[in-house]
Protein backbone atom coordinates (compact mmCIF):
# COMPACT_ATOMS: atom_id res chain seq x y z
CA UNK A 1 0.00 0.00 0.00
CA UNK A 2 1.33 3.39 -0.81
CA UNK A 3 1.75 5.53 1.84
CA UNK A 4 2.34 9.37 2.41
CA UNK A 5 5.07 10.36 4.84
CA UNK A 6 3.52 13.31 7.16
CA UNK A 7 4.88 13.55 10.73
CA UNK A 8 3.11 14.44 13.85
CA UNK A 9 5.06 17.67 14.04
CA UNK A 10 4.17 18.66 10.45
CA UNK A 11 0.91 17.88 10.43
CA UNK A 12 -0.51 19.24 14.12
CA UNK A 13 2.02 22.74 13.26
CA UNK A 14 -1.02 24.94 13.30
CA UNK A 15 -1.59 27.70 10.56
CA UNK A 16 -1.93 31.23 11.68
CA UNK A 17 -4.33 33.93 9.82
CA UNK A 18 -3.54 38.00 10.11
CA UNK A 19 -5.26 37.23 13.46
CA UNK A 20 -2.86 35.10 14.93
CA UNK A 21 -5.74 32.22 15.15
CA UNK A 22 -4.93 28.44 14.05
CA UNK A 23 -6.85 27.90 11.19
CA UNK A 24 -6.43 23.61 10.14
CA UNK A 25 -8.27 25.09 6.61
CA UNK A 26 -5.67 27.68 5.96
CA UNK A 27 -3.05 27.61 3.39
CA UNK A 28 -0.49 26.05 5.28
CA UNK A 29 -2.08 23.21 5.56
CA UNK A 30 -3.62 22.47 2.18
CA UNK A 31 -0.53 19.56 1.41
CA UNK A 32 -1.74 17.76 4.30
CA UNK A 33 -5.33 17.78 3.78
CA UNK A 34 -4.58 16.20 -0.17
CA UNK A 35 -2.10 13.98 1.43
CA UNK A 36 -5.48 12.75 3.84
CA UNK A 37 -7.99 13.17 0.87
CA UNK A 38 -5.83 10.71 -1.49
CA UNK A 39 -5.05 8.52 1.37
CA UNK A 40 -9.07 8.16 2.55
CA UNK A 41 -10.09 7.91 -1.54
CA UNK A 42 -7.25 4.88 -1.37
CA UNK A 43 -8.97 2.44 1.51
CA UNK A 44 -12.43 3.62 0.82
CA UNK A 45 -12.13 2.74 -2.60
CA UNK A 46 -10.63 -0.70 -1.13
CA UNK A 47 -12.62 -1.69 1.98
CA UNK A 48 -16.11 0.14 0.88
CA UNK A 49 -17.01 3.43 2.73
CA UNK A 50 -18.43 1.41 5.58
CA UNK A 51 -15.59 -0.60 6.44
CA UNK A 52 -12.84 2.57 6.00
CA UNK A 53 -11.91 3.24 9.63
CA UNK A 54 -10.55 6.84 10.39
CA UNK A 55 -8.16 4.59 12.47
CA UNK A 56 -7.32 3.19 9.31
CA UNK A 57 -6.85 6.30 7.60
CA UNK A 58 -4.43 7.93 9.88
CA UNK A 59 -2.79 4.66 9.97
CA UNK A 60 -1.68 4.80 6.35
CA UNK A 61 -0.16 8.59 7.18
CA UNK A 62 1.71 7.34 10.24
CA UNK A 63 -0.63 9.80 12.42
CA UNK A 64 -2.50 9.68 15.74
CA UNK A 65 -6.29 9.62 15.06
CA UNK A 66 -6.59 12.90 16.52
CA UNK A 67 -3.95 14.39 14.11
CA UNK A 68 -6.95 13.74 11.18
CA UNK A 69 -9.88 14.93 13.39
CA UNK A 70 -7.60 17.96 13.69
CA UNK A 71 -8.62 18.09 9.69
CA UNK A 72 -11.92 16.19 9.11
CA UNK A 73 -14.20 16.12 12.20
CA UNK A 74 -15.68 12.44 11.12
CA UNK A 75 -15.54 10.25 8.52
CA UNK A 76 -18.30 11.61 6.51
CA UNK A 77 -16.95 14.95 6.32
CA UNK A 78 -13.47 13.34 5.02
CA UNK A 79 -15.46 11.00 2.31
CA UNK A 80 -17.53 14.65 1.45
CA UNK A 81 -13.99 16.46 1.08
CA UNK A 82 -12.92 13.05 -1.08
CA UNK A 83 -15.53 13.35 -3.26
CA UNK A 84 -15.95 17.17 -4.31
CA UNK A 85 -11.86 16.26 -4.78
CA UNK A 86 -12.77 13.81 -7.40
CA UNK A 87 -15.42 15.87 -9.37
CA UNK A 88 -13.21 18.73 -8.91
CA UNK A 89 -10.55 16.66 -11.21
CA UNK A 90 -13.13 15.71 -13.51
CA UNK A 91 -14.10 18.75 -14.12
CA UNK A 92 -11.12 19.60 -14.69
CA UNK A 93 -11.19 16.66 -17.63
CA UNK A 94 -14.23 18.29 -19.03
CA UNK A 95 -13.10 21.77 -19.00
CA UNK A 96 -9.85 21.03 -21.52
CA UNK A 97 -11.72 19.04 -23.80
CA UNK A 98 -14.42 21.50 -23.86
CA UNK A 99 -12.15 24.27 -24.63
CA UNK A 100 -10.76 22.35 -27.95
CA UNK A 101 -11.70 22.47 -31.31
CA UNK A 102 -11.73 18.54 -31.90
CA UNK A 103 -14.06 16.39 -33.29
CA UNK A 104 -16.62 14.82 -30.49
CA UNK A 105 -14.68 11.29 -31.00
CA UNK A 106 -11.33 13.23 -30.21
CA UNK A 107 -12.49 14.79 -27.17
CA UNK A 108 -13.93 11.78 -25.77
CA UNK A 109 -10.22 10.07 -26.36
CA UNK A 110 -8.78 12.73 -25.02
CA UNK A 111 -10.57 12.97 -21.53
CA UNK A 112 -9.99 9.00 -21.29
CA UNK A 113 -6.76 9.60 -21.47
CA UNK A 114 -6.28 12.64 -19.51
CA UNK A 115 -8.39 10.70 -16.75
CA UNK A 116 -5.80 7.78 -16.53
CA UNK A 117 -2.57 9.64 -16.52
CA UNK A 118 -3.71 12.10 -14.00
CA UNK A 119 -4.74 8.46 -11.71
CA UNK A 120 -1.64 6.96 -12.49
CA UNK A 121 -0.14 10.44 -10.92
CA UNK A 122 -2.50 11.27 -8.31
CA UNK A 123 -4.20 8.25 -7.34
CA UNK A 124 -7.93 7.58 -8.07
CA UNK A 125 -11.17 9.01 -8.03
CA UNK A 126 -13.84 8.20 -5.50
CA UNK A 127 -16.51 6.86 -7.39
CA UNK A 128 -19.40 9.69 -7.35
CA UNK A 129 -22.08 7.51 -8.53
CA UNK A 130 -23.06 6.34 -4.73
CA UNK A 131 -23.26 9.17 -2.03
CA UNK A 132 -25.87 7.40 -0.06
CA UNK A 133 -23.90 7.65 3.26
CA UNK A 134 -23.30 11.63 3.39
CA UNK A 135 -25.75 13.96 5.31
CA UNK A 136 -28.89 14.93 3.21
CA UNK A 137 -27.18 18.76 2.73
CA UNK A 138 -24.33 17.13 1.61
CA UNK A 139 -26.02 14.32 -0.66
CA UNK A 140 -27.98 17.14 -2.45
CA UNK A 141 -24.59 19.21 -3.48
CA UNK A 142 -23.14 16.39 -4.69
CA UNK A 143 -25.73 15.18 -6.32
CA UNK A 144 -26.23 18.97 -8.37
CA UNK A 145 -22.76 18.76 -8.71
CA UNK A 146 -22.45 14.86 -10.44
CA UNK A 147 -25.44 15.95 -12.93
CA UNK A 148 -23.94 19.06 -14.17
CA UNK A 149 -21.04 17.15 -15.22
CA UNK A 150 -22.65 14.11 -16.88
CA UNK A 151 -25.00 16.33 -18.25
CA UNK A 152 -21.25 18.03 -20.27
CA UNK A 153 -20.26 14.44 -20.96
CA UNK A 154 -23.53 13.76 -22.58
CA UNK A 155 -22.79 16.72 -24.35
CA UNK A 156 -19.69 15.59 -26.07
CA UNK A 157 -21.36 12.72 -26.91
CA UNK A 158 -24.15 14.55 -28.93
CA UNK A 159 -21.87 16.55 -30.54
CA UNK A 160 -19.53 13.60 -31.87
CA UNK A 161 -23.16 12.38 -33.49
CA UNK A 162 -24.34 15.43 -34.99
CA UNK A 163 -20.26 15.96 -36.42
CA UNK A 164 -20.20 12.01 -37.43
CA UNK A 165 -17.95 10.69 -35.42
CA UNK A 166 -19.48 8.93 -33.05
CA UNK A 167 -21.98 6.44 -33.79
CA UNK A 168 -26.02 6.87 -33.00
CA UNK A 169 -26.62 5.51 -29.27
CA UNK A 170 -28.57 5.91 -26.45
CA UNK A 171 -26.27 8.49 -24.59
CA UNK A 172 -27.35 9.02 -21.37
CA UNK A 173 -26.88 5.00 -20.79
CA UNK A 174 -23.54 5.55 -22.83
CA UNK A 175 -22.10 8.07 -20.31
CA UNK A 176 -23.10 5.73 -17.55
CA UNK A 177 -21.54 3.05 -19.08
CA UNK A 178 -18.22 4.66 -19.62
CA UNK A 179 -18.17 7.04 -15.52
CA UNK A 180 -18.47 2.77 -14.40
CA UNK A 181 -15.63 1.89 -16.78
CA UNK A 182 -12.84 4.71 -16.45
CA UNK A 183 -13.71 5.30 -12.32
CA UNK A 184 -13.46 1.40 -11.58
CA UNK A 185 -9.96 1.72 -14.10
CA UNK A 186 -8.51 4.06 -12.37
CA UNK A 187 -9.25 2.42 -8.86
CA UNK A 188 -7.92 -0.65 -9.91
CA UNK A 189 -5.72 -1.02 -12.56
CA UNK A 190 -2.85 0.46 -10.88
CA UNK A 191 -2.26 -2.68 -8.95
CA UNK A 192 -1.55 -4.57 -12.01
CA UNK A 193 2.18 -5.14 -12.71
CA UNK A 194 3.62 -3.40 -15.97
CA UNK A 195 0.58 -2.18 -16.90
CA UNK A 196 1.14 1.64 -18.64
CA UNK A 197 -1.76 4.24 -19.30
CA UNK A 198 -0.53 3.40 -22.87
CA UNK A 199 -1.53 -0.19 -23.12
CA UNK A 200 -4.70 0.34 -21.38
CA UNK A 201 -5.59 3.20 -23.55
CA UNK A 202 -5.23 1.17 -26.45
CA UNK A 203 -7.30 -1.56 -25.26
CA UNK A 204 -9.87 0.87 -24.19
CA UNK A 205 -9.79 2.77 -28.15
CA UNK A 206 -10.00 -1.38 -29.69
CA UNK A 207 -13.00 -2.37 -27.01
CA UNK A 208 -14.90 1.08 -27.05
CA UNK A 209 -13.94 3.18 -29.96
CA UNK A 210 -13.52 0.62 -32.50
CA UNK A 211 -15.52 -2.53 -31.03
CA UNK A 212 -14.32 -6.36 -31.46
CA UNK A 213 -16.75 -7.38 -33.52
CA UNK A 214 -15.48 -7.76 -37.47
CA UNK A 215 -17.33 -5.91 -39.81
Amino acid sequence: MERVALSEAEALSPAVDGDGKALASSNKSQKKRAAIIRAAIRIINDKSYALATMTDIAASLDLRDATLYYYYPSKQSLAFACLSHSLDRFDGYLANVEATEQLGAAKLEIMIQSFLVDSDRQGPLLYFGDYSYLASEQREEIALRASGLTDRLEQILKAGIADGSIAPCETGLVVNLLLGMIIWLGKWTPSIEHLTVDRLMEAIKAFSFAGLARS
